[in-house]
């Protein structure tokens, strides 16, 4: 920690016009999340798929045979098809025959197929000084020896929280699903389970510039590695005006 604080202390020093008049350390709680979602694939529906689907629309069939012979393909792909289209809720067999469900109705006229996949776990980080869920891991959480004392400005209710908004979750898993896969869409949570609250260190700086004559705030967040706007706006409403009284 030391170490970072000399760092930070160098850049914030390079403006000659630029003067720290108080340092400080403190922690912001960080609640972990474990979500288990189910997430769906979405793509342009297949020139084969549709036609097997405005086939059964318009007509009785009973086999993958009979499917085959009308549209000239091999059975074994059919077969493949319908066995996935039945897999998915696109169709169903009804008085021995094949025909769209609800679900296939919809999917054929936006000519975009959905597949359910797999229910997924990840970890989420909220923060409730930030009211969000930060862009950062488990692995991003350090371990420190001693920790500074708590933000003084946490809200004790937040901090306690174990209910989260699904919509603020469903962005957070979105945003990672599209750093690995565009094709993956998150739309429904299955469970979100609060779990441990870890506290992360910040770095706080009183500066004062002398060429604009101002007194300002930076805040090092030590999970995301960078400045903290939030908090940073946070202090400065609540403190700004005490800042020339108290250090200049």
């Amino acid at each position: 920690m030391l170490k970072l604080q000399q760092r930070l202390t160098r850049e914030l020093q390079q403006n000659r016009h630029v003067k720290i008049v108080k340092s400080a350390h403190w922690c912001i709680p960080i609640r972990t999340i474990e979500v288990t979602y189910e997430p769906i694939r979405r793509s342009t529906m297949d020139v084969l798929m549709q036609m097997l689907l405005i086939s059964m629309q318009e007509a009785n069939f009973q086999n993958v045979e009979e499917l085959s012979e009308l549209l000239l393909v091999d059975p074994l792909f059919i077969g493949d098809l319908v066995s996935l289209m039945s897999r998915v809720r696109l169709i169903e067999q009804t008085d021995g025959f094949y025909r769209l469900t609800p679900k296939g109705e919809q999917q054929l006229a936006r000519g975009i197929f959905e597949e359910e996949l797999e229910v997924e776990t990840a970890t989420l980080l909220f923060s409730p000084c930030h009211q969000a869920i930060l862009p950062a891991g488990e692995e991003d959480i350090e371990e420190f020896d001693e920790l500074p004392e708590p933000y003084r400005y946490v809200d004790k209710e937040a901090e306690q929280q174990e209910q989260f908004d699904e919509a603020m979750l469903l962005a957070a898993l979105q945003q990672e699903e599209e750093a690995t896969s565009a094709q993956k869409i998150v739309e429904t949570i299955v469970t979100a389970e609060a779990q441990q609250i870890n506290d992360i260190p910040c770095l706080q700086f009183i500066l004062y510039d002398k060429e604009k004559n101002i007194v300002y705030v930076r805040v090092w967040n030590t999970l995301l590695n960078q400045w903290d706007e939030k908090l940073e706006q946070q202090l400065t409403e609540k403190e700004q005006l005490q800042w020339r009284e108290q250090y200049l």
